[in-house]
Order: structure tokens, then C-alpha cells, then sequence
């Protein structure tokens, strides 16, 4: 047994370079260019004349010298290799010149695994085409439809996903090897082709090849060989005042995914359905079809065990039809990305048909070994189609054990196997070279973790559990598997189970015990484990806290898709998040996206934040709405608001920040807004422009970061019905909410009646509205239908200010603003001085009324022809309506019945964040209008100390 400590090894795939006294990865390298297994380096196998001089400094590689055909980049240093000679990998295509070859510090992606520093599943997103990526598998450009991961920057072929190891970065601690220390997390390739090096500031990235590597935490880029300079720990780069760190963030697993976690909706997995004709994965290094093979030459399925040949899943290889056992059984090694010395291992042929493929896998019929002819021995037949790899039995095995906690010097001990070895004493063996010899062993116990690419596993070992018969399950059901496995010396605590499960969508105004008694009623909830934990009786929701995983799985399961009193639930997997341990100057961006505003754009958002931030603190608002994010930041002490939508969507976030202010420790936010919607009215008073047209997130980031917090005046509509009444043009909508909030405009007439007519015919063909030009013409296709319309407004209601009378005009539309924009920037008001008025400020207090003779008046406002018809400015109004009438706030229109309604204060203000200059972005809008002040600054020093900070 050995104690395994290489300082010289670095933790490429999912972690930092390891130091003394910090957890590292030991990679134990081939000195000929393959890897292979056990306590010392040994030689890897070489062909006449081909392969490579396998320097130490070359991970797992598999190098040979190959003939160039076609212009070729070296993936180490990007530049063209001149002459007709490269050195290719045989396994994972990596491309170097010779020069390079004693620098290359990227692993082979057989062993990648192994240099993981804590193992973290992918989340996958629907497949997409991604323009100049290339796969982090092959190496090869993604050309047709892909996958990526939603979290970090990975980017797959399907057919690659079983070999990608599972690197993703750690956003949470989950109870298993948790640290507050953070270090880079590198992902190599797919930087922007301008891209420098943090050390030696040349050019790093390159849209030829995969070349170079980025932290995906703080943006780091660097060249692979430069990024050893750097130091390990990450300080989450010029966004770490809006990052939530991860040590922040706690989320046991239990029987929740990953993408459950994060409410990301889980693409399928390659296979399911089928990749290829047969539903196969039929797939090599550079996407191999089964295609006619040359003269001379034969081509073999491969499988790895019996969970492949179940699934169908295979590699294609092709070989001369006069290799040699070993040659062939050396080129499926490399199509399955397998590191094991072939020594151990042999190839048996598999029955042609299916019947035989599930005879032979439940282990019903035998095999054929390949002999060195390449033929089945006692058979006058060609080497059959199909082949299976199979491990040789042994008699014992070197193992290495991981500890299950960080703080220790080595990154995993070796011990020797044997029959007779159990869970049990392997565990008494390794505990004195860990240092925890003084400890009971009853305290430890080892756990097996299986490294998926999309689900890491981990489960207990009984204390007798045979460590070499499970080590040779694991490799009949699959060789390559044995390379993702790993086993970890875990102290036996007892963590009690804790789940925050989100569900909303139940009906509002009940009592704790009426929810608690409703969704008992619902699913059988268990009250032993089963609490309500937080009510929000005005929106329909409660936090369940659950002290069983198993039962908070099946509340999770069964919650999503239900409706309750015909109204359909939504459940959501919340983590904690640990105040107390945020950093003195942090102060976490909360970002809500809308995936439906801004020409379908916000799904684009959606991703980048996650990337960008910690997935934690970004939520769809299709997945119930603002109240979820909200609850999570409840507790933080000080943190901001980013609201990517239209005005609607503000004005939704921004309701339901109102009716949670007093639960939260910060009481008023600063709320930023990324404009997603077709009007963007407050977007542009805040100079956030008239619309997203695809900047980049990072600087949307770093302008929230830099922008000034402002206050703006917040309403309260009242809405008191007498009568249901009927439209002119129909009968009246459901009964609206009694009372509305409002942070832009209140439109009563015409303008609500466009509004009215435009939400509907979006509701009715919503695939239709995908761009900002395309709504902005039905609005005006609509304006044009109602241009001779006549309703004679100011006959049908009747308007108080300050509870004084006001005789209305003839007009056909009445609206109210707080804001010195209307209808897509607009200035309704007009910039022309008025003694009779003040000058209007959106956090003054007051409310502007303003009317309109109809569309043609409309329209030459939009103009700039124009302004409104003064009528009025006051802070508490009431307004009686005679008839049904179209009324729209912020956006959102109805009908609404005959009876009053009261527009007043609504209590403290809302601080808004403001662009310090026009212009950052292409797509901002004009400045405000000359008659309306820019608002007061917000006094506090929250932007004093962000300033100094970015100064020093």
C-alpha cells in the first residue's frame, strides 16, 4: 500500500491545482503516453515507428505521429502546424506539434475522471445549435443539433455525453466534501477568438481549434501552460460583490436531480429514442457512420459490458482484417475512452441476433474469445460484426480511497485488494495512513461514487461487501465504468434529512391549518415529517419543510403536475442559503427572467445568468413567478433586484416585492430592469434602453453593479365593481383583482381597448409574437381597425382629484403616468411649461392625467406631433365608472364593471437602478424629455463603497 501525493499534478477537469495541505487530484500517468492504473507509472503500448515519445508531461494520451492532408492547428498553442507531421491522439484527437508535446498539461479524455476534483453532475438543456463550439469530447465543431450544459460552458455532441466525466461546478454544498475555500474552475476551449491570457497577455482563444482555458467563476482566460502561474484561489472577478457564493448556498441532495434543483428542464438522454437508425449510438472519435470499409479492412461493434449491449449502444472500429488480437482489442480500449491495461481484458464475440444479445447478457449463452488470427476459434467464419469487452478475472487489485473530507494532504491512498478484503478492512487500513488512526473506525464507512456525467451517485457499502467481486459487477456491466467509480472513507454522521419544498398555485386567504388540511387532502401528506413552514396567504403559497427524502420526492412528484380546485400547482426544490456567511461587501443580484418576453431572448438570458451567477439565484418567472426567489433572499441583509421582461413583468415582480417587504431583512432592493417587452416604457426612464437586442450579459451585469439607485413613486389602484356590467363589444371578463399596484401609467378608453385587443390576439396565436417589430405592427393594424371608433369617454365616467370635481373634454382615453414615458417612449405629457402645474418628477408624489381624442391623436403623440390634453396632477383620485370599460395598468388590460376606482400612494417608495450615462449599449433609447427631472439620488452609501472598491 502507498500513500499517492503528486505536487506536480494539476486538477484540470472541475477544480483548482492542488498545494501542500489542500485536497488535489493524484493522477498516476503512463510514461509511454497511455495511462495506466495502480501505485507507479508503467510503459503504455507503442507501435513501430508511430507513437509518440510519451513525456510524462502528456496526461493519458495516446499520441502518434500522422501525416497533415489539410491545414491543421496545433490545440496547445493554437498556431498552424507547418509541415506535413502532427502528433494526433488516438483517443480524444488532440492535435500538438512536436514542440509542444512536453507541455501539454490538458488530460486525455480517458482519464479525465480521475483528475476530478469533487465530482459534479452536467445539467443538459434542450439541443440547440451552437455556432463555432466544438465538443469537449472530440474535439470536433458542433455542426448539427447539440447539447450544453445550463450551468457551466460545456458543449457535447449527444453521441459524446456517456464519455465527458462529470466536472460541472460546484454551486452549493450538499453534506459532501464541503469547503469555503474556492478555487478556478477551468473549462478549456470555446473562448471568443480575441481572447488574452491573464500571464503572458498574448492571444489565448482561437475559432479553429479547442485551445486555451477560462475559469468559469471569475472569467479568467489563459493559455493551458500559463494558467499554472496563477494562483488556485478564485475571487469571482469583477462580479463578486453580485456572485452568491456557493459556501453560501446548502442543498442536501436526497432523491432530487440536479436539474430539479436548479428548475431547469432536463433535455433526454442520446439514446433514448435513438441517435442512429437502430436507436444505437454508433459513434466514434469523428462521427463514424456504418459505411463501406476499405479494401482489406473490417469494421466491429464494440460494447463495454452488458448495460451497453442492453441499451445498444456501441462504437464503431475499424481495423486491418489481418490485425492481431491485440491491436484490435487496443482500438476498442480507445473508442470507449477505456485507461485499463489490455493485459486485463479480452474480446468475446457477441450473438448476431437480438434474442442472443439478451441471452448472452443475462449471461445464457457463451462467448468466443478473439484469437490473434481475428478469428473465433473452432469457426471457419470472418470475425464477427459485434464484439463485447470483457475483464479477466483477478486475484487481487490496487484500489485508491478517497477521503471524505478535504482538509487532508493527499488526495487518495492505494491498497491492495484481495477475496478477502471487504468494506470493512479496507477502511481499518486506510484510516492511519489519513491521519485518523486515533478515531474509532465505527465512525467511518466507505462509499461508493458513481462519477455520471449526469447523476453522481453515492452508496453505502455494507461493512462485509466483498470489494473485489463488486469491483467485477462493475465491470461486467460496464469496463469504462470502473474508471468513473470511486471510493470514499466517509465519516458516518447522521445528517437529518431537510427539504424546502416551494408550492404555489393554491387558493389565496387561507389559514396555515386550511393548507396544512387541503394538501393532506391532496396527496396523504405526512404530519410526522411534513410542516408548513411559511405562508403567503395573498398569493397562494406555502414552504413545506420536509424531514424525509423519500417523502419530500413524492411530494415533489406528485405536486407538479396536479391541480387543486382547478387551479394547477407548482413545486419547486428550494435550497438554504446561509446569511450569516455572505462576505461584509456582498450584496447578491436576484435576477427574475421572463423566457417568453423579448422575441423568445430571455431563454438566451436565462442560461447566460446561470453561467454567469450562481444558478441559485436565478429564476424563470414561468415557474412560479417571483414569490420563490423572494422567499430565498429573505434573509439576506442586502441584495439587488434584476428583472429581465416587459413592463408587465415588472410591474408583477415588483407587486409581489410590495406584499413581501415585511418579510424581508432588506426591505427595499434596488431594482434593475434588462427591457424585454415591445414598449419598455421604465426601461427607457432608466436608461436601460427601448430594448434587449442581444448585448452582452456580462456587461448587463457589470452595469447593475455600477448603476445609481433612484426612488420612484409606487400607486395603489382600488377597484370597487357595483354591477357586473357588459361591453359595448361584448360581455365584461372575469372579475379583476380588487386591488392593483401600478408603477407606470393607468389607461382608461381607447388606449386600454388597443391594449385589450393586442393581449387578446397574443393569447390566441402566442407563437406569432416572437418579435418586438412584428407586436408593434398588430398594436398598429389594431389602431388603424378602431381609428373611426367613437365612445365618448368623458360621457361615461367621472373623475375627483384631491376629492374636488373636474370636468373632462371630449376625449376618448384618460391615462394617468408616473412616468415621463408612454406607449414605447412617448412623452404624453410634453416638455411645454405650465403654470397651472408642477413640474412632473416620477418621485414627487403626484400623478399627471393626461387625455386623448382617439387613435389619430394617439398616433401623433407617438410622432412627437403632439402632447396629451393636460387635465389634471394630484396624489389621490377617483374615478367612477358608468359603463364597462377597458382599463389597462402597466400593460396588462380587462374590462372593468361598472363602479369606482381609487388611485392613491402606495406607502414607501421603489428604489429603481439608473443607468449613470446613455449610450452603453447600442440599443438604449433617447434621454428623458426636457420637462421631466431625472429623479433624486437615493441617499445611502451602498454605491459610495461599490465605487471605492472598484477604485482601490
Amino acid at each position: 500500500m502507498a500513500a499517492a501525493a503528486e505536487p506536480g499534478a494539476r486538477a484540470w477537469l472541475g477544480g483548482g491545482s492542488p498545494r501542500p495541505g489542500s485536497p488535489a487530484c493524484s493522477p498516476v500517468l503512463g510514461s509511454g503516453g497511455r495511462a495506466r492504473p495502480g501505485p507507479g507509472p508503467g510503459p503504455g503500448p507503442e507501435r513501430a515507428g508511430a507513437r509518440a515519445p510519451g513525456p510524462a508531461a502528456t496526461p493519458g494520451h495516446s499520441f502518434r505521429k500522422v501525416t497533415l492532408t489539410k491545414p491543421t492547428f496545433c490545440h496547445l498553442c493554437s498556431d498552424f502546424i507547418w509541415g506535413l507531421a502532427g502528433f494526433l491522439c488516438d483517443v480524444c484527437n488532440f492535435m500538438s506539434h512536436e514542440k509542444c508535446l512536453k507541455h501539454v498539461r490538458i488530460p486525455c479524455t480517458s482519464v479525465a475522471p480521475s483528475l476530478v476534483r469533487v465530482p459534479v453532475a452536467h445539467c443538459f438543456g434542450p439541443r440547440g445549435l451552437h455556432k463555432r463550439k466544438f465538443c469537449a469530447v472530440c474535439r470536433k465543431v458542433l455542426e448539427a443539433p447539440a447539447l450544453h450544459c445550463e450551468v457551466c460552458e460545456l458543449h457535447l455532441h449527444p453521441d459524446c455525453v456517456p464519455f465527458a466525466c462529470s466536472d460541472c461546478r460546484q454551486c452549493h454544498q450538499d453534506g459532501h466534501q464541503d469547503h469555503d475555500t474556492h478555487h478556478h474552475h477551468w473549462r478549456e476551449g470555446n473562448l471568443p477568438s480575441g481572447a488574452r491570457c491573464e500571464v503572458c497577455r498574448k492571444t489565448c482563444g482561437s475559432s479553429d481549434v479547442l485551445a486555451g482555458v477560462r475559469c468559469e467563476w471569475c472569467g479568467v482566460q489563459a493559455h493551458s501552460v500559463c494558467s499554472a502561474a496563477l494562483a488556485p484561489e478564485c475571487g469571482f472577478g469583477r462580479l463578486r460583490s453580485l456572485v452568491l457564493p456557493p459556501a453560501c448556498v446548502r442543498l442536501l441532495p436526497g432523491g432530487f436531480s440536479k436539474t430539479q434543483s436548479f428548475r431547469i428542464v432536463e433535455a433526454a438522454e442520446p439514446g433514448e429514442g435513438g441517435d442512429g437508425a437502430d436507436g444505437s449510438a454508433a459513434v466514434g472519435p469523428g462521427r463514424e457512420t456504418q459505411a463501406t470499409p476499405e479494401s482489406g479492412k473490417q469494421t466491429l461493434k464494440i460494447f463495454d459490458g452488458d448495460d451497453a449491449v442492453r441499451r445498444s449502444q456501441f462504437r464503431l472500429v475499424t481495423v486491418s482484417r489481418l490485425a492481431g488480437a491485440e491491436e484490435v482489442l487496443e482500438a476498442a480500449l480507445r473508442a470507449h475512452h477505456i485507461p485499463e491495461d489490455p493485459g486485463h481484458l479480452e474480446l468475446c464475440r457477441l450473438p448476431p441476433s437480438s434474442q442472443a444479445c439478451d441471452a448472452w447478457a443475462g449471461g445464457k449463452a457463451g462467448s468466443a474469445v478473439i484469437s490473434e488470427e481475428g478469428r473465433s476459434p473452432g469457426s471457419g467464419e470472418a470475425t464477427p460484426e459485434a464484439w463485447v469487452i470483457r475483464a479477466l478475472p483477478r486475484v487481487q487489485e490496487v484500489l485508491k480511497i478517497y477521503p471524505g473530507w478535504l482538509k487532508v494532504g493527499v488526495a487518495y491512498v492505494s491498497v491492495r485488494v484481495t477475496p478477502k478484503s471487504t468494506a470493512r478492512s479496507v477502511v481499518l487500513e486506510v484510516l492511519p495512513l489519513l491521519g485518523r488512526q486515533a478515531e474509532g473506525p465505527e465512525s467511518f464507512q466507505l462509499v461508493e461514487v458513481a462519477m455520471g456525467c449526469r447523476h453522481v451517485q453515492r452508496t453505502m457499502l455494507m461493512d462485509e461487501q466483498p470489494l473485489l467481486d463488486r469491483l467485477q459487477d462493475i465491470r461486467q456491466m460496464s469496463v469504462r465504468q470502473v474508471s468513473q467509480t470511486r471510493f470514499y472513507v466517509a465519516e458516518s454522521r447522521d445528517v437529518a434529512p431537510h427539504v424546502s419544498l416551494f408550492v404555489g398555485g393554491l387558493p389565496p386567504g387561507l389559514s396555515p391549518e386550511e393548507y396544512s388540511s387541503l394538501l393532506h387532502e391532496a396527496v396523504a401528506t405526512k404530519a410526522t415529517v411534513v410542516s408548513v413552514s411559511h405562508v403567503y396567504s395573498s398569493q397562494g403559497a406555502v414552504v413545506l419543510d420536509v424531514a424525509c427524502f423519500a417523502e419530500a420526492e413524492r411530494l415533489y412528484m406528485l405536486l407538479k403536475d396536479m391541480a387543486v380546485r382547478g387551479r394547477l400547482l407548482t413545486a419547486l426544490v428550494l435550497p438554504d442559503l446561509l446569511h450569516a456567511k455572505l462576505p461584509p461587501d456582498s450584496c447578491p443580484l436576484l435576477v427574475f427572467v421572463n423566457p417568453k418576453s423579448g422575441g423568445l431572448k430571455g431563454r438566451d438570458l436565462l442560461c447566460s445568468f446561470r453561467k454567469l451567477l450562481n444558478p441559485h439565484q436565478v429564476f424563470d418567472l414561468t415557474n412560479g413567478g417571483p414569490l420563490p426567489g423572494l422567499h430565498l433572499f429573505s434573509q439576506v441583509p442586502c441584495f439587488r433586484v434584476l428583472v429581465c421582461g416587459g413592463d408587465g413583468t415588472v410591474g408583477w415582480v415588483l407587486g409581489a416585492l410590495e406584499e413581501t417587504r415585511y418579510r424581508l431583512a432588506c426591505p427595499e432592493p434596488s431594482v434593475a430592469i434588462l427591457p424585454l417587452g415591445t414598449g419598455n416604457d421604465l426601461g427607457r426612464v432608466l436608461r436601460w434602453g427601448a430594448g434587449y437586442s442581444g448585448e452582452d450579459p456580462f456587461s448587463v451585469l457589470l452595469s447593475v453593479d455600477e448603476a445609481d439607485a433612484v426612488l420612484m413613486d409606487r400607486w395603489t389602484i382600488l377597484l370597487d365593481a357595483h354591477e357586473a356590467g357588459s361591453a359595448e363589444n361584448g360581455t365584461a371578463d372575469a372579475e379583476p383583482p380588487k386591488i392593483v399596484q401600478m408603477s407606470n401609467y393607468c389607461g382608461i378608453g381607447i388606449d386600454a381597448e388597443l391594449s385589450l385587443d393586442f393581449h387578446q390576439a397574443r393569447e390566441e396565436e402566442p407563437g406569432k409574437f416572437t418579435s418586438r417589430l412584428h407586436n408593434k405592427g398588430v398594436y398598429v393594424r389594431v389602431g388603424l381597425q378602431k381609428i373611426s371608433h367613437s365612445r365618448s369617454l368623458h360621457k361615461q365616467i367621472r373623475l375627483q382629484v384631491e376629492r374636488q370635481e373636474v370636468e373632462l373634454p371630449s376625449i376618448e382615453g384618460l391615462i394617468f403616468i408616473n412616468i415621463p414615458s408612454w406607449g414605447s417612449g412617448a412623452d404624453l405629457w410634453g416638455s411645454d411649461s405650465d403654470t397651472r402645474f408642477e413640474k412632473p418628477r416620477m418621485d414627487d408624489g403626484l400623478l399627471e392625467v393626461v387625455g386623448v381624442t382617439g387613435v389619430v391623436h394617439m398616433g401623433q403623440v407617438q410622432g412627437g406631433l403632439r402632447s396629451g390634453i393636460r387635465i389634471a396632477q394630484g396624489s389621490y383620485f377617483r374615478v367612477t365608472l358608468l359603463k364597462a370599460t377597458p382599463v389597462q395598468v402597466d400593460g396588462e388590460p380587462w374590462v372593468q364593471a361598472p363602479g369606482h376606482m381609487i388611485i392613491s400612494a402606495a406607502g414607501p417608495k421603489v428604489c429603481g437602478v439608473r443607468l449613470e450615462s446613455q449610450g452603453r449599449w447600442a440599443g438604449l433609447g433617447p434621454a428623458e424629455p426636457a420637462g421631466w427631472p431625472g429623479p433624486g439620488p437615493r441617499a445611502g452609501a451602498a454605491t459610495g463603497r461599490r465605487r471605492a472598491r472598484r477604485s482601490a
